[in-house]
């Protein structure tokens, strides 16, 4: 099998950036569906303009980590925007942060599990999820989401869905490419 260098590379961010976490052997992190690995901000902000977040969505972001998606959608694009984050301590730093920006009547984390969420209120899902995981999300979105919802995954697509878009980009300028998928529900049939 022969493995991208990109590929190769975000796995080993993934494991050199994450193994603290994976490696407390707590059953919480055995259930995660991505390890922790933030997005770079310049990424943030692309998955949120090519979702075309308008004041007013409502932005839910699975696996929020640090919050920093949430508080991008609520200050630079007036939406607002909930977080659902599985591991409790990320969870509660992030809505310090929040808290420490005076954006709490505007963004919220629900420290939970993103399978057992509650996304019907979503105009835009953003998502930094591995293939498997977005694969085993795709029934929960199906069922859960409105028509004209707006999926954004970062990296990795979702099987089984045609993207509307796909967005590559070198934000870095260092030749190395990061793709962005987006994704619009279909209407009911």
């Amino acid at each position: 099998m022969r493995v991208s260098s990109s590929r190769l590379a975000f796995a080993l961010v993934l494991v050199a950036g994450s193994g603290s976490l994976f490696a407390q052997g707590s059953s919480i992190y055995r259930n995660s569906l991505a390890p922790y690995a933030p997005s770079p901000q310049i990424i943030v902000e692309k998955m949120l303009e090519l979702a075309n977040v308008q004041p007013g969505d409502t932005v839910y972001d699975l696996g929020s980590g640090d919050g920093r998606v949430l508080i991008t959608a609520v200050q630079q694009f007036r939406a607002r925007a909930v977080g659902v984050e599985l591991v409790p301590e990320i969870a509660r730093k992030a809505s310090e942060r929040i808290q420490k920006l005076g954006l709490q009547d505007r963004a919220k984390v629900i420290q939970g599990d993103i399978r057992d969420a509650d996304l019907s209120d979503a105009d835009v899902v953003t998502m930094y999820l591995l293939t498997d995981s977005n694969e085993m999300l795709r029934p929960k979105l199906e069922k859960s989401l409105k028509p004209g919802t707006r999926v954004v995954s970062y990296s990795f697509k979702v099987p089984g869905w045609k993207p509307k878009e796909v967005e590559e980009t070198d934000p870095f300028g260092n030749g190395r490419k990061h793709t962005i998928y987006l994704y619009v529900m279909p209407s009911q049939k």
